[in-house]
């Protein structure tokens, strides 16, 4: 279990307030259980894991694309929100393991010019690969909280080696996250899948029509990605969201391929991230977009990149408490649509 460090009953512990008459989600959550990642994944599996809550502790890749860090820290924001959530009639807990986080400590150490980060970024890759794979072959699918947009890269390939086949990804960013290789970083990481023959479908979701330059449209359009911009829907009402969603869906589906949901939290209106925008998607049509797809395509994992509570603009525990809570509802938006797919 090199480079995951697993939660442990004493932390949650710590995390869970309690009233009498009531039950929480991290009553219920499944712990790891085992001495190696293995054997914690097929205990899980034994006692009904259907999701992984997993975080990735690392900026090295919005800083590798020369863009500002900080999202090292998003599940620990997370956590106290969603393991107080009421376990209730909708949702109980009891399939979802709350597994660790990926620690990249070691990789943040020492002079880190832009060559280097690049190239701690292509660790980040293996290591999330390996952890990845593990639980996608026991058919338990990762909820994957914070790290940059990089980790999609990693996601992807991991995604193809578990299901022996290259995958379809729809991704809400205002950038297609499609730049040129010139090493890895955040910027690039659905470009390098694409490459490796691990992308077959790609779709934006929000691209904003004006944060994307023309080389990087050029090459998107020749591997034959699409997109509806947020000035489609959001500025000209050209299309809805739900017409948008409804497409999107059949034609994730109509590829046969297992579904990469991806969601850079900077397309979201003033969240803290790694570029934070004024002019972004409602929160709650994001998680309507995370609660479509999963309900109506065969997801393989949720991935949710780039919130940074440091970079909130009233300070440090402003952004705990607005990554946390918004984070939450996403998660919560795709256990339910993944449930409600199940009995479709």
């Amino acid at each position: 279990m090199r480079h995951l460090i697993t939660f442990s009953q004493d932390l949650l512990k710590q995390l869970l307030g309690k009233r009498p008459g009531e039950s929480r989600l991290g009553d219920n959550l499944l712990l790891p259980q085992g001495d190696t990642l293995e054997a914690i994944v097929a205990q899980a599996k034994a006692d009904g894991a259907r999701f992984a809550i997993l975080g990735i502790a690392e900026d090295l890749g919005p800083r590798a694309n020369l863009g500002r860090g900080g999202s090292t820290n998003a599940l620990e924001a997370c956590l106290k929100w969603f393991v107080n959530l009421q376990a209730n009639r909708f949702y109980d807990g009891k399939d979802c393991l709350l597994l660790g986080t990926l620690d990249c400590s070691d990789l943040h150490q020492g002079e880190l010019d832009t060559e280097t980060l690049r190239n701690r970024v292509a660790e980040v890759d293996d290591r999330v690969i390996a952890l990845c794979t593990v639980l996608m072959e026991a058919e338990i699918e990762p909820i994957v909280i914070g790290g940059g947009h990089n980790n999609a890269y990693g996601m992807l390939m991991a995604t193809r080696a578990a299901y022996g086949r290259p995958v379809a990804a729809v991704n809400l960013d205002p950038h297609s996250d499609f730049r040129p290789r010139e090493g890895r970083h955040s910027g690039n990481g659905f470009s390098y899948a694409a490459a490796s023959g691990a992308l077959d479908h790609y779709h934006v979701l929000g691209l904003h029509e004006l944060k994307n330059s023309e080389a990087n449209l050029e090459q998107l359009t020749a591997f034959g990605g699409s997109w509806h911009s947020l000035q489609d829907i959001w500025v000209r009402r050209e299309i809805t969201l739900e017409e948008a969603l409804r497409q999107i869906a059949k034609d994730l589906r109509a590829t046969g391929l297992p579904v990469a949901l991806e969601l850079d939290v900077d397309a979201i209106s003033n969240m803290p991230s790694s570029a934070c925008t004024a002019a972004g998607v409602p929160l709650l049509d994001a998680c309507h977009y995370v609660s479509y797809i999963a309900g109506h395509s065969p997801c393989a994992y949720l991935h949710l990149a780039e919130a940074a509570p440091v970079c909130h603009e009233a300070g440090l525990a402003a952004g705990m408490r607005e990554v946390g809570q918004s984070l939450t509802e996403l998660i919560y938006a795709y256990i339910q649509g993944r449930r409600s797919f199940c009995t479709v």
